[in-house]
């Protein structure tokens, strides 16, 4: 081992970063599962797909974009990562600076597979892929920068940002809106019941990310230390008292607590908590899960009675918890539990709260002009939505040429019947109220 490098600390990263990946089979059976059968697997692909594009991005050059010093953005000298060691790097001096770079790697790629969850079923496959490697460029990398790296200007400044709050999801959930907004509708979206097609799916995957979430937040402390557990107990905390808040406001909206709606606001609370969870204690995650529980709930309320298709309402997950949790970062952030944190506004210290609704605006402010820039240029070049015929049928048979299920008809979400192998004809399943379908 080299010396200054800690094994214990060193073997937390790396299991933390194998928690991180298995996010990647969570998010695509989350997914999956809330859309038609017939792009299930175009769903998947898409969340696959974007971690491993953006993996060898990362080391040709993004990693050196996001993290080496630089201005606007990192400079070019650890592109290849041929000028890394196996010792330590600025980031941590007690972890190799490898196994800081490979942790990094996941979180680009998941979040650009999080947008996916807003053009699901209509977006072609190569015009997907395009836009995961110019997003991470132009997007990703300078805002990782600007928070997380040794010379960011959103770091200097003061802002917090424990795991990704408005890195991943603040951006994720900005760069869905403006996508799905571009994108347009999908062709049967008021015309027939848009059913989520396999709802156990989308719970085990809610219990993956669950899992994953650890490694997360978690290994963002990178050390095996007291500030990484306290990322654990309020990731999971947070999640636990969002999944409670969101169980409520279903009953109170509808008089059942649906599926779909707890692991929704599971997810939420997780989303919520990641810009704090190392800065607040245990009681403080329960007012984050809770308030960004109602805060997104009542976003996809008022997102279905517009005519944006977020399909899988990546915004008011994403985006409006992001902003939730980054903003209550500057409310509950407290120096008795994270010394190299702040006391925030209910310490009677107004500036974090403040720097941190600049770090919100300033991402929101340069991420949706950029993707709208990234979609356009897109769409110059290629076809970028599929064609009528292809959406109706399916886009699992026209982007792979393949479906998910062999050997029956089933029930892609509109409605109809199920005709299974044995050429059973099941009823059509009623019209079910508008619960959330997010992540």
């Amino acid at each position: 081992m080299t010396a200054g490098i800690s094994a214990g600390d060193t073997a937390w990263v790396l299991v933390s970063t194998a928690l991180v990946l298995l996010m990647l089979p969570g998010l695509a059976l989350f997914y999956g599962g809330l859309v038609r059968a017939r792009a299930t697997l175009n769903t998947f692909m898409m969340s696959f797909t974007a971690v491993a594009v953006i993996a060898v991005q990362w080391v040709l050059f993004g990693y050196s974009l996001a993290f080496s010093k630089g201005g606007f953005v990192g400079g070019l000298q650890w592109t290849g990562l041929d000028a890394i060691s196996s010792g330590a790097g600025p980031y941590s001096a007690t972890i190799p600076h490898f196994a800081f770079v490979v942790f990094q790697s996941l979180f680009a790629g998941l979040t650009v597979a999080l947008i996916s969850g807003a053009i699901v079923e209509r977006i072609r496959f190569p015009a997907f892929i395009a836009f995961t490697v110019l997003w991470s460029t132009f997007v990703y990398d300078p805002l990782a920068h600007w928070v997380w790296g040794t010379d960011g200007w959103l770091r200097q400044l003061g802002a917090l940002d424990f795991a990704g709050g408005t890195v991943v999801h603040i951006a994720a959930g900005t760069a869905a809106l403006v996508a799905a907004m571009v994108l347009g509708r999908r062709r049967d979206v008021g015309r027939t019941p848009l059913l989520p097609h396999n709802v156990p799916f989308t719970l085990v995957g809610a219990g993956l990310l669950w899992v994953g979430w650890f490694g997360f937040n978690g290994g963002s402390a990178l050390a095996a230390d007291g500030i990484a557990a306290t990322a654990v107990i309020t990731t999971h905390t947070a999640a636990a008292a969002a999944l409670v808040a969101w169980l409520l406001l279903d009953w109170w909206r509808s008089g059942q607590a649906t599926a779909v709606g707890g692991a929704t606001g599971a997810v939420v609370g997780l989303v919520a908590i990641t810009p704090a969870a190392g800065y607040v204690s245990p009681l403080s995650a329960i007012a984050i899960g809770v308030l960004a529980a109602c805060a997104s709930f009542a976003a996809i309320q008022f997102r279905s009675r517009t005519k944006v298709d977020d399909a899988l309402d990546v915004f008011a997950c994403h985006g409006v918890a992001g902003v939730v949790g980054a903003l209550l970062t500057g409310v509950f952030a407290s120096k008795a539990v994270n010394a190299a944190g702040v006391d925030g506004l209910i310490f009677g210290n107004v500036r974090p709260f403040l720097v941190q609704s600049l770090a919100v605006l300033c991402t929101i402010a340069y991420v949706a002009p950029v993707t709208l820039v990234i979609m356009k240029a897109i769409s110059v070049f290629s076809e970028i939505r599929v064609r009528v015929a292809d959406e109706l049928s399916g886009v699992d048979l026209s982007e792979h040429g393949e479906h998910a299920y062999h050997g029956s008809e089933t029930l892609d979400g509109g409605g109809h019947g199920v005709r299974l192998g044995d050429g059973v004809l099941l009823e059509p399943v009623a019209k079910q109220p508008d619960v959330s379908a997010a992540a």
